[in-house]
């Protein structure tokens, strides 16, 4: 990978970033530690070089594939559901993508274990967070749907691709307490907020919101 200025200039720079947190605080994200990771995570560094000058708008963007980078109000808002209940140390996501996603979870929780269906994305982001030193982050190219079995169970799961309904294996492998933060839906997506209790499963919908599908037992 060519070198990238992780600090970036112009509409990459630091003032540039400030704006996008001061646009996040405004729409009520109020963790502070997520702020601050928002604020110091470069996110144009997870983007091709014709979309960087673009990384701090608060939109998605294309990272090829049919895939995006997703809004950093919704990457903000997710981790911060993810961690209302308190830390969590054991954190599966579904759906590596650009990397960008599990470079904040990564400054937030103890370990993060990330499955990618897309081997070139895949290998992109495992640059990526190599860069940035991240070191307790464990990738794996498969079917995001089926979790990550023999590294379970989770005490977060957070999905960055909707299914029409829950995977069952992914309720299998949250931990009694764990917190799964999932967009679910079709043409209709709803972010839903699944906490495992001894009494089984309680489901809050949170917001609309409009992530590309979770394909079952497709892997490229």
């Amino acid at each position: 990978m060519n070198s990238v200025d992780l600090n970036g200039i112009g509409m990459t720079s630091q003032r540039t970033r400030e704006r996008l947190v001061q646009r996040l605080v405004e729409q009520g994200i109020g963790s502070q530690r997520v702020l601050d990771v928002m604020r110091t995570t470069p996110r144009h560094l997870f983007l091709d070089e014709a979309m960087a000058h673009r990384a701090y708008e608060d939109t998605s963007l294309p990272i090829g594939f049919q895939q995006t980078l997703s809004q950093p109000y919704i990457v903000a808002r997710m981790t911060e559901l993810l961690l209302e209940q308190g830390p969590r140390s054991r954190v599966l996501e579904v759906g590596t993508g650009s990397g960008y996603q599990t470079a904040v979870l990564a400054q937030l929780v103890e370990q993060v274990w990330s499955v990618e269906r897309i081997k070139p994305l895949l290998d992109k982001a495992r640059q990526r967070l190599r860069q940035l030193k991240l070191r307790n982050v464990t990738l794996r190219h498969a079917d995001g749907s089926m979790g990550w079995e023999d590294a379970g169970p989770f005490d977060g799961i957070l999905s960055t691709a909707a299914p029409e309904r829950i995977p069952e294996e992914l309720l299998r492998q949250l931990a009694p307490g764990g917190c799964l933060v999932i967009p679910v839906g079709g043409a209709s997506q709803h972010l839903q907020v699944v906490t495992r209790s001894s009494e089984g499963f309680d489901t809050r919908i949170v917001e609309a919101v409009r992530f590309v599908p979770l394909r079952p037992g497709t892997v490229k």
